[in-house]
């Protein structure tokens, strides 16, 4: 993973191009070729699993699930399951951002009717490939798909407001349901069996230009999950099935009452007496999906900020140590080596810092964390090691143009004599910052490759609705752009092993 400099982009799927949304179609391979033409060997995503209210996909349905509005509809189309007249009558949808009530309504429909499509005439191949996928899942995909299928019956209420009987897992409501609903299980069973079938082509096409796809495992999950709703007995529920303690961070310089986020927490010694084997498999699935996984909130696994769950701020919480080293030991037994990044940011103690270094895990320095006091600040470049991952900004930041043109008079001062520059280009001062720095890997948002301002910001942290809705418009990805990125990229040996092999060849 870390033989040789690379770089890449920062871009959830979301924000291709697309029928209201980002699509796993034709414009993700034309996004894939324009890194390849950039000589980008990275592309880094976020979780990819379904989302529920406010949309952040580090808020999902499932940890394992892929998110079916991402499905590519012209994909369809050409297999059969979809008529093109289904496509022509979409809505006016924006094509700057995801409006996302409305695309969930329509694409829902027309993925419905591609599944009724399927049902009533796939071919006897189609149906094998479908029910050996169901079989090779099945583990994760009978409690996803009856939990999908079980929310939309109870029109979108989280697992706690369904009838008890359901909601707390007896059997005989478990029967009941998989019978009443059965139909609506095999449709989800069947979005997942199209979304992962266009996802991992999409990755082969990547990973044959040379180009490793990273993608994020939270550490927590959403309380309205699948994940929680089958797997009660390892988080910290009481009888009724409600959370008793949840995840938050302690107050700081940026916030007085800390944050509560409310996930519930683990049962981290339930989980080590079964062998962490729902973690090796959450591990194990995203691996297919991805080439390298970046763990957020990592100092979560060596103490974690435990909040009760009847607080309304994090004040009164307290650290809690978390499994430290036993996951990791049990993950690499079980899978061999995995290449993990470890999302470092925040207050990190030297505890954190010994687990980060002992298992090896390059962390993360984020640029626009860089300035306005001394010269030992951690996240300047000449503080840079080798085994690192640096960024100019990431989805929870602002733009660098947006960052700069709030930024405070101190700070942007130090900006200008350290980068010897009158922020006139400021992004593309700080991605040259990233690339020529020793760090093995330098990450770009997308954004700041296209000098977007506070406009394209993904996500701001505390907001609760308005975030993951920025888009990519297709002739921003310019020919001329790809050929700029790549001068700076070769200019600062990060350029793909092919190239390297080249010239090589040609000396």
């Amino acid at each position: 993973m870390y033989d040789r400099r690379a770089s890449g982009i920062l871009l959830h799927p979301t924000s291709l191009p697309g029928i209201g949304i980002g699509e796993l179609g034709q414009s993700a391979y034309r996004f894939i070729d324009w890194l390849a033409i950039a000589k980008q060997r990275r592309w880094q995503i976020m979780p990819l699993g379904p989302t529920s209210y406010g949309d952040s996909p580090y808020a999902g349905l499932s940890a394992l699930a892929g998110n079916p509005l991402l499905i590519s509809l012209q994909q369809l189309v050409d297999r059969g399951l979809l008529a093109q007249a289904d496509l022509d009558g979409a809505p006016d949808f924006p094509t700057h951002s995801v409006d996302y009530g409305p695309v969930i309504q329509w694409k829902m429909a027309i993925l419905q009717q591609a599944y009724t499509n399927f049902s009533a005439s796939a071919p006897a191949k189609e149906r094998g490939t479908f029910e050996a996928f169901h079989n090779d899942h099945s583990r994760w995909l009978d409690n996803y798909a009856l939990f999908a299928a079980l929310k939309e019956a109870h029109g979108g209420a989280p697992w706690n407001k369904w009838d008890r009987s359901i909601a707390q897992r007896e059997p005989a409501a478990l029967a009941e349901w998989q019978a009443k609903l059965a139909d609506g299980v095999r449709f989800q069973q069947f979005l997942q069996w199209i979304f992962f079938d266009q996802w991992l082509a999409v990755k082969r096409y990547a990973n044959q230009r040379d180009i490793q796809i990273i993608g994020d495992i939270p550490i927590f999950v959403a309380y309205d999950s699948a994940d929680v709703w089958a797997n009660p007995d390892l988080f910290y529920l009481d009888p009724d099935g409600k959370p008793t303690v949840v995840a938050g961070v302690p107050p700081d310089y940026f916030s007085a009452t800390g944050q509560l986020w409310g996930n519930p927490l683990y049962r981290w010694d339930a989980l080590e007496r079964r062998g962490f084997d729902w973690w090796i498999e959450r591990f194990r699935l995203t691996l297919t999906l991805v080439d390298i996984v970046r763990l957020d909130h990592f100092r979560g696994f060596e103490a974690y900020w435990e909040v009760p769950a009847s607080e309304e701020t994090a004040i009164n919480g307290k650290w809690v140590k978390g499994p430290g080293t036993a996951l990791f030991d049990a993950v690499r037994s079980s899978l061999g080596p995995i290449p993990i990044i470890a999302e470092d940011l925040g207050l990190i103690t030297p505890e954190v810092e010994h687990l980060r270094d002992e298992q090896s895990f390059p962390g993360m320095a984020v640029l626009q964390f860089a300035w306005g006091s001394g010269a030992d600040n951690n996240y300047l470049p000449h503080n840079y090691h080798r085994n690192l991952m640096a960024y100019t900004g990431t989805h929870d930041n602002d733009t660098t143009l947006g960052w700069w043109n709030t930024l405070d008079e101190t700070a942007r001062a130090h900006v200008q004599r350290y980068l010897s520059t009158h922020g006139d280009n400021v992004a593309w001062d700080m991605i040259r910052a990233a690339l020529m720095s020793v760090a093995d890997t330098a990450i770009v948002p997308l954004q700041d490759v296209l000098n977007l301002g506070s406009e394209a910001r993904m996500n701001m942290p505390g907001r609760p609705g308005g975030n993951w809705s920025w888009r990519l418009v297709p002739e921003q990805l310019t020919s001329e752009l790809a050929y700029k990125l790549a001068f700076v990229t070769e200019l600062y040996g990060r350029v793909p092993l092919s190239d390297q092999e080249n010239e090589a060849e040609q000396a």
